[in-house]
């Protein structure tokens, strides 16, 4: 057995058929500009650099009630891309409350969930317990999977995994835990959709990214994500699709349901507590994203859409 992360480090990772100097100008000119607009992106894993850190910053609010009214139709997404079904051993990465983990049990698979945050595992027991449903719940940096070389069949993670710092590290345990001919997939927000301008709002008002920390929206560039898995994937798919977040209060609605449930949010808050001025704009800041974003109706409910990226690699 490989320590945990002991994989990600020791395996160079490269693109299939390319030297690792032999990037062209014009790709590493997009990865800079993607690398520039992400910077100011708020992750968990950006703004502190260990467990502790990032626990405090997922746990506070309603996980749960988060994904269930907002990302709930992204477990089934991800459990048919990745063909789960009876027999299969998945592990769900940066599994918060089960989004994944819930319906690849439910579709007879041999489910481990893992995640950074007690709490969040904790809603999802308590999920798996109602379903009569059989899943084990691990906590676990997605950077330091405490599993076993090709432990598994399947390995996913739902917009999860993305936020951890160490990009490279991520991808490398992804790939160590899941057997020759497995499957990988991910569900990530794509660089160029609306989630991109939901992220940078937290730029004035959270610390700054950690040194070395990677922008969790390159994980929807296609490029980078052929870079990170290299030839360690026989196959690797792309498909993009829409997520619309919907709220019957509108705009202020809608951004009052993130300072409520949001862990991020709740926590960003929280610091600005002391700052009531400073408070007071990032408050209006998000109403006023929702307010811009909003494609619904007038007067009804807010709509908010944003892109994201189904990925699907095999493991070599």
């Amino acid at each position: 057995m490989a320590a945990p992360g002991e994989a990600a480090r020791a395996r160079a990772v490269y693109r299939p058929g390319m030297d690792s100097q032999a990037a062209t100008m014009p790709e590493m000119a997009r990865l800079a500009t993607l690398a520039r607009l992400g910077r100011s992106v708020m992750s968990t894993h950006e703004v502190v650099e260990d467990a502790a850190g990032a626990r405090a910053m997922w746990a506070p609010g309603d996980l749960h009630r988060f994904a269930t009214e907002m990302i709930w139709e992204w477990g089934p997404v991800l459990v048919e891309a990745c063909a789960i079904g009876p027999g299969d051993r998945v592990l769900d990465v940066a599994a918060g409350t089960g989004n994944v983990a819930l319906r690849a049990a439910a579709a007879g698979a041999e489910v481990t969930a893992s995640d950074i945050a007690p709490e969040n595992l904790a809603a999802g027991r308590r999920a798996a317990q109602e379903q009569g449903l059989a899943i084990e719940w691990v906590t676990a940096d997605a950077q330091a999977l405490p599993f076993d070389d090709a432990e598994f069949d399947v390995v996913t993670s739902s917009a999860g995994a993305m936020f951890a710092p160490d990009h490279r590290a991520v991808a490398g345990e992804l790939v160590r835990v899941c057997r020759p001919g497995g499957r990988i997939g991910m569900i990530n927000f794509s660089p160029e959709g609306l989630a991109r301008e939901f992220f940078e709002l937290f730029a004035p008002y959270a610390p700054p990214p950690a040194p070395g920390a990677q922008p969790p929206i390159l994980w929807g560039d296609e490029a980078h994500l052929r870079e990170l898995f290299g030839d360690r994937v026989t196959s690797l798919e792309v498909s993009r699709r829409e997520l619309v977040e919907r709220h019957p209060g509108g705009p202020a609605g809608y951004w009052g349901f993130y300072q409520e449930t949001f862990g991020p949010v709740v926590a960003l808050r929280r610091a600005l507590a002391a700052d009531p001025e400073r408070l007071a704009a990032f408050e209006r800041d998000g109403v006023a994203f929702a307010a811009r974003a909003n494609s619904g109706p007038p007067g009804g409910p807010a709509e908010l859409r944003y892109e994201y990226v189904v990925v699907v690699a095999r493991r070599a």
